[in-house]
Order: C-alpha cells, then structure tokens, then sequence
C-alpha cells in the first residue's frame, strides 16, 4: 500500500498536503482499497467552512458508505469536479487525480500522523 512520504494523514484516513496556505485534501490507498468501487462522492460546498474533525461529506461503494471528514479548520476554495464526475478516479489515483476538496487553512492543522505513524495505524487494522 502507498503512503507518500511528503504527505500527513488523519486516523480516518484522510490525508492532507499543505502548500502556501492552501491544504488538498484526499482519501488515503487503505481508505479507497477498502471501500472498493466507488460510485459516488458528495463534497463541501466552495465558499462554505470546514472544522478539523467535522464530517464535511462522503463517500460511497458499492460496499458501504463512509463520512468524509475535514483534517483542516477553513474555507473551502475547491473541489475536485472530475472526481464528482467520476468517483472512480477517487480509487485509482487516491494521491493525483483523485483529490477531494481544497481549503484556505485559518490555522496550521494539527493532530495530524507523519507517514510513519499512519502506516503502524493501518498495518494495526489490518
């Protein structure tokens, strides 16, 4: 399973790059690998804030329907409407074209896992 180094995670399996102020926001490999196809994904709204920690949307398989929660306090700037489009795109490529939503951070995030730590979290669920 993939878990690129210069990224942080959450224990819900979000992860989070930050680049001048603006944090993308994806689900990890583990995240799409479980929930299998995924058929459906319902983000936050451009415009509207999200709370680190916060459900801010979901995602659905043909398996199961899991929350989306937001590793970052902000305002949603973007999302990622080729991924609406295509869920599919969410499992195939979690880390590039899959991203989730894009938020203007009003605080550094914090609580996140290093690479390290996220890989023991799911090697201990797996």
């Amino acid at each position: 399973m993939s878990v690129p180094a210069e990224l942080h995670y959450t224990s819900e399996h979000e992860w989070v790059a930050v680049a001048d102020g603006v944090a993308t926001v994806g689900i990890t490999a583990y995240a799409a690998e479980a929930l299998g196809d995924i058929v459906y994904v319902d983000l936050p709204e451009v415009g509207g804030t999200v709370s680190a920690g916060d459900t801010c949307g979901e995602v659905e398989s043909t398996k199961s329907v899991s929350d989306l929660y937001s590793p970052v306090n902000g305002e949603v700037v973007a999302v990622n409407e080729a991924a609406v489009a295509d869920p599919e795109v969410i499992g195939t490529d979690p880390y590039g074209q899959g991203w989730l939503f894009k938020v203007e951070v009003s605080e550094e995030p914090a609580d996140l896992l290093s690479p390290e730590q996220y890989t023991q979290l799911t090697e201990g669920e797996g």
